[in-house]
């Protein structure tokens, strides 16, 4: 069974950067599996206040579930590490733990954000970090390793077009895979707005449609790592390379 493994930190990293894509692979057969490291219990209670900042974190692990089912997903599974604390958690402790994750979906492909964690944030940069050491351990796995591991990056040019200074972005030939998310973009707006507490703080859904369609509408991934020439997700959408 084609199966893939997103590692992400908080609630909603699996919708607003890869939730087409992971909506599109789900409508192919593909078992996708999101692991979000945290429950976001440091993220906003939204804008009118949705919740007590001492449910936040239930309150975004209930969202979690609804973007997963709005996307086609597996219900997620969630760690209970402390949101923006992920810098001081063991690198053994949490690869064990994903390891143990690993050995019942056996993905073949891994997601995770890229080493700066496109934004810069220490959480997105530590399930980089860990899920990076996973791959390479997994090798003792074969044949059951994953074959691959992708990032979730951004292009420069769309990062410049949104005046988005705060992201790393990337050259655009640095972009292994680009995914036109359009078929599911319905889909990828409903699993947004299951994240109501997060709406207020995400500026692009403030602007017009055309800018959300251009930051919204097209993902762009990374093949870093990989122990074949191919794999499902490289038939997704325009390939570089």
């Amino acid at each position: 069974m084609r199966s893939l493994l997103a590692v992400l930190a908080h609630p909603d990293d699996e919708t607003f950067r890869c939730g087409g894509a992971l909506a599109l692979l789900a409508r192919q057969g593909v078992r996708v599996q999101v692991l979000t490291a945290t429950s976001g219990q440091a993220g906003s209670c939204g804008d009118p206040p949705q919740c007590r900042p001492e449910s936040l974190g239930m309150v975004r692990e209930a969202e979690l579930h609804s973007a997963c089912a709005a996307l086609g997903l597996e219900p997620p599974i969630l760690l209970d590490y402390q949101d923006s604390a992920l810098a001081q958690v063991s690198d053994a402790e949490a690869v064990n733990r994903i390891m143990a994750v690993m050995q019942e979906v056996r993905p073949q492909v891994l997601l995770t954000w890229p080493p700066d964690g496109l934004s810069g944030h220490p959480d997105h940069m530590a399930v980089s970090r860990w899920t990076t050491l996973i791959f390479e351990q997994a090798a003792r796995l074969a044949p059951e390793a994953p074959v691959a591991l992708y990032h979730l990056v951004m292009p420069r040019s769309i990062a410049d077009r949104l005046d988005l200074v705060r992201l790393q972005a990337i050259p655009d030939e640095a972009v292994t895979l680009t995914v036109d998310v359009t078929p599911v973009w319905e889909q990828k707006l409903m699993a947004i707005h299951c994240h109501r507490t997060q709406l207020g703080v995400s500026p692009i859904m403030a602007v017009e449609e055309e800018q959300q369609r251009l930051f919204l509408g097209r993902e762009y991934f990374c093949r870093m790592k990989a122990r074949m020439d191919s794999d499902f997700w490289l038939e997704l959408g325009t390939a570089t390379c």
